[in-house]
């Protein structure tokens, strides 16, 4: 079995002018996180040398300093370097889940191409980071699977239309779910589909260090003064958010950068961690990443919706012994707001929604 790998690649340059090394991107990025050229240099295997050689050119390409060096105070950079490391860490945040189900995509047409039996599963998802975790433990398994990153109501359309076996929503605890069942109701209405739990998780307003703006509530995203930074449309975050305004009265014109959303949660948290917001709503564990502070709001729950067809497959098997595993269950619950509890049960869709043929 064939694996394609994809990673994003940017760099600036004047027209016509040398491009700015790709290494010296990766340094800043180092520097970034060690505080120290010294740490970057040996978590790259980069000699001393070669980093200040690179940190020149790249300073020689602006006109300008990048990096600050303070006796036993280690590096600290520029604005324009933590600029350029926070506009690497955006790239990388919005495009690998893109990346990824491309990637999968390829792969699947090199085994087509070199008579390789297809993919055990196919499987449509909202990016989450259980399901991130769950396909990485399953391809470690050995299990060959065909991934796609979508909205949630786009992995919904597709298992209704059969571009699937497996699709992966989140359906709000509380009030809002009724309105979420309503909303995927005419895809998954009439179908025979069991749902398997991976966990619950919290979503909420993912804020500066400190929370300098004091946003505790969705209210206090309508303050002139607050610049907020949404999921795209369709996305069922973005329809969770959306539900949860209704329901208190709030007008999405009221808030400033309601309608620029970006396609993952990752890349939220990093807008919002850059500088560029000064709040997103989304999952926790990229607020945590990007070292920010986070309100919950609303707990949902996610997990597959799975065709009755393919429940007693080997590799439905394979993925249910997964969730299952005590090992495992216990590297979900490292994610901040995770439970996986009820990682691994099996409910018919009708039973765990009866709302949803109704």
């Amino acid at each position: 079995m064939k694996q394609v790998s994809i990673r994003p690649v940017w760099t600036i340059q004047d027209v016509g002018g040398p491009p700015l090394p790709a290494r010296l991107i990766e340094l800043l990025v180092q520097v970034a996180e060690t505080g120290s050229l010294l740490l970057a240099t040996r978590s790259l295997d980069l000699s001393y040398r070669r980093a200040w050689d690179l940190v020149r050119q790249g300073e020689q390409l602006f006109g300008a300093q990048l990096l600050v060096m303070e006796r036993g105070r280690g590096s600290t950079l520029t604005d324009l370097g933590a600029r350029i490391v926070w506009a690497d860490k955006r790239i990388h945040a919005r495009l690998t889940p893109v990346l990824e189900s491309l990637s999968s995509e390829l792969a699947e047409e090199l085994r087509g191409a070199l008579s390789e039996s297809p993919s055990a599963l196919r499987i449509h998802a909202s990016h989450g980071f259980a399901i991130e975790r769950l396909i990485e433990r399953l391809a470690a398994d050995g299990l060959k699977l065909a991934v796609h990153y979508a909205s949630s109501s786009a992995a919904a359309a597709a298992l209704r239309e059969g571009d699937c076996d497996i699709a992966g929503l989140h359906i709000p605890f509380g009030p809002m779910q009724d309105m979420a069942l309503a909303h995927y109701r005419p895809w998954l209405s009439g179908m025979a589909l069991s749902l398997v739990d991976i966990a619950t998780r919290r979503q909420g307003l993912m804020v500066r260090p400190g929370n300098p703006k004091e946003l505790y509530s969705l209210a206090d995203l309508t303050r002139p003064s607050v610049r907020f930074i949404n999921r795209q449309v369709g996305s069922g975050t973005r329809l969770l958010l959306e539900g949860l305004l209704k329901a208190q009265d709030i007008a999405t014109t009221r808030i400033a950068g309601f309608e620029q959303g970006e396609y993952t949660h990752a890349a939220v948290a990093a807008y919002v961690a850059s500088g560029m917001a000064d709040v997103g709503f989304g999952l926790e564990p990229p607020a945590r990443q990007f070292k920010l502070d986070f309100v919950p709001v609303a707990t949902e729950r996610y997990f597959l919706l799975c065709r009755d067809d393919v429940m007693d497959s080997t590799a439905l098997q394979t993925v249910l012994a997964a969730l299952r595993e005590p090992a495992f269950r216990a590297r979900l619950a490292d994610l901040p707001g995770y439970d996986p509890g009820a990682a691994g049960t099996v409910t018919p869709l009708a039973q765990a929604y009866p709302a949803i043929d109704l």
